[in-house]
């Protein structure tokens, strides 16, 4: 018994550090992927954010919903499609996806927050907008531009909402929905881009991508490859090699834009593995792949 009342004193222990040198800075969390599918794993996470508001950290979290979205659009008849890896969004699509953003997964986010022992409050166009951008086109043949509807990237964050928030101990909880400064009309955002954008403008201390992998791999199929710390130079090199290729190069990107802006550490963790955030950013060694500017060697890491 005494044992393991040691063991867990030598935990907290171990977490003080890291609470002391977090202590009112702030930390993006992207959620998303099957992390948003199943109740237990994001009751998990949640209970992380809680646990690091309640110690003075100051967590924004920014959130998707695509497969939710892709149901719901089925439901209705609709077959989601696909521009480029983009989901092109007309009025009809647009709909549903603030529908299911706002109504569905935010509300549910903050519900549970609440529920858990914290205080979260949503910030969306129908409440207070904190996302502002113009829409998004992609290079196509020949220098044409290719349309994708009502999608965007942010341009602006009103920061000064999300701070004063946090101040308060109050968690943001923001979906990946922005207005255009265009027509103030709603625009579908990537949300690894907008949760790199909400990042970038708080100067944040830590950015985080929950996701379905244990961080960067070498080999995809092998769990036991990952690569736990790089740096910008390092990324850059596994892209071209291959290494980091589809879905994760948009995510690696906005990674490094947001290094280049005075983020201090990107973090890509597996959001399935219960309370990942936690053990990511309160142990010596953390369980996924962090990018920084200087790159040191992972176990060293928390010494810059």
């Amino acid at each position: 018994m005494h044992e393991e009342a040691i063991r867990k004193a030598d935990v907290l222990i171990e977490a003080l550090g890291y609470i002391r040198k977090f202590h009112n800075r702030f930390t993006v969390i992207k959620l998303g992927g099957s992390v948003m599918e199943d109740p237990e794993t994001l009751r998990a996470l949640l209970v992380d954010v809680v646990f690091m508001q309640t110690v003075g950290l100051r967590p924004v979290v920014v959130h998707g919903g695509g497969k939710a979205i892709s149901s719901a659009m089925q439901r209705a008849g609709l077959e989601p499609r696909f521009v480029l890896g983009r989901r092109y969004t007309d009025a009809t699509t647009l709909e549903i996806v603030a529908d299911v953003l706002i109504d569905g997964v935010n509300a549910d986010i903050v519900r549970h927050i609440n529920k858990y022992g914290g205080r979260a409050a949503a910030l969306h166009p129908r409440t207070t907008s904190c996302l502002f951008g113009s829409p998004l086109t992609l290079p196509g043949e020949g220098g044409s531009r290719i349309d994708l509807g009502r999608v965007g990237e942010v341009d602006h964050v009103d920061t000064m909402t999300i701070e004063n928030l946090c101040l308060a101990g109050i968690v943001p909880v923001l979906p990946s929905l922005a207005l255009s400064r265009d027509d103030d009309g709603m625009l579908n955002v990537n949300a690894d881009t907008a949760a790199a954008a909400v990042a970038r403008h708080l100067r944040a201390e830590k950015l985080v991508f929950l996701t379905d992998t244990p961080g960067i791999l070498r080999d995809r199929s092998d769990p036991g490859s990952l690569i736990e710390g790089l740096t910008p130079e390092g990324c850059r090199a596994l892209i071209d090699e291959g290494v980091i290729d589809r879905g994760m190069i948009p995510k690696v990107e906005a990674c490094l834009a947001s290094l280049e802006a005075g983020v201090r550490k990107v973090h890509i963790i597996d959001g399935r593995l219960p309370h990942a955030l936690l053990l990511e950013i309160f142990t010596d060694r953390g369980i996924g792949t962090e990018i920084a500017a200087t790159g040191p060697a992972r176990r060293d890491r928390r010494a810059g």
